[in-house]
């Protein structure tokens, strides 16, 4: 898992909205750059990344591309403090990091996606999904929880593209034999990790009882690895979300994954004890 520094996440983010925007308007690098006087390859550096953003260029082909004004300053503001590492946001209905953390996977070479109390969001079957988000806020509309389940599963279709990246997934025992108060779900969640376990590009294992307790307790947690860019690390709790930059953090979370992928089970019994578990489950519901 190398390891260099480069663009932050938020330069990351606006460049990748500079491109939507475009593309959403089917206009050409070459198209904008002339109505701009600039060259093409500048236009193109800026969508990928390859050059520094300044807020006098963003705001020009915000303003060309007709930009909402809600998104334009969100954006400018996000040029603004490019060279802050981290970004840190209190979740709303629809949190923006989710959205920029599905560009990333989209972009990523490797996934390393650890989590103790529920099936990684990269694996989780509709049904399931929408019972999680139906039980963290049961005043929720209907129509919004349609949203957030729509939202969690294009996760999941990065596993499917070509040139998908590789996802690496550690799950405790303890979320494979919570029922989530509807055996018929989990049963159907179950199988959906059998068959996610055996592509090519999922390597599933599950973390079992007994492990050492200061192992797991230290909650979920994301690498997110490119072949051209440095590692990101996404942290989530109920109300806020985090991508992390900076070295250390990132060499602690490394550290943590190892301790975790070490103490987990080999696939094959990984899938053997999932296999076990949707057995006994079918077979009392």
């Amino acid at each position: 898992m190398a390891r260099r520094r480069g663009i932050s996440v938020r330069q990351r983010r606006v460049s990748a909205e500079l491109r939507s925007l475009r593309e959403r308007r089917e206009l050409s690098c070459l198209a904008v750059a002339k109505a701009l006087g600039c060259s093409e390859s500048k236009i193109s550096r800026m969508e990928t990344g390859e050059r520094g953003l300044y807020a006098d260029d963003v705001a020009a082909i915000l303003g060309f591309l007709q930009a909402p004004p809600k998104l334009r300053q969100e954006l400018l503001d996000l040029v603004r403090t490019s060279e802050q590492r981290n970004w840190h946001e209190i979740h709303g209905k629809l949190p923006t990091n989710w959205k920029d953390l599905i560009k990333f996977e989209s972009q990523a070479s490797d996934l390393y996606d650890y989590e103790p109390l529920v099936v990684p969001g990269l694996v989780q079957t509709p049904e399931y999904a929408r019972a999680l988000i139906r039980g963290l806020n049961e005043a929720l509309p209907d129509d919004e929880v349609d949203g957030l389940v729509t939202v969690r599963m294009s996760r999941s279709l990065v596993l499917g593209r070509f040139g998908a990246p590789h996802a690496h997934l550690l799950l405790e025992e303890t979320v494979l034999r919570r029922t989530m108060e509807d055996p018929v779900v989990m049963y159907g969640q179950l199988q959906h990790l059998l068959a996610m376990g055996a592509r090519r590009n999922v390597t599933l294992r599950v973390v079992p009882f007994g492990v050492v307790p200061a192992i797991v307790t230290q909650g979920s947690l994301i690498i997110i690895e490119f072949s051209d860019q440095p590692t990101l690390v996404f942290e989530e709790t109920r109300s806020t979300s985090t991508f992390l930059e900076d070295e250390e953090p990132i060499a602690r979370t490394k550290l943590a994954w190892q301790k975790l992928s070490a103490a987990a089970l080999s696939e094959e019994d990984s899938q053997r004890l999932i296999a076990d578990i949707a057995g006994k489950l079918r077979s009392t519901s």
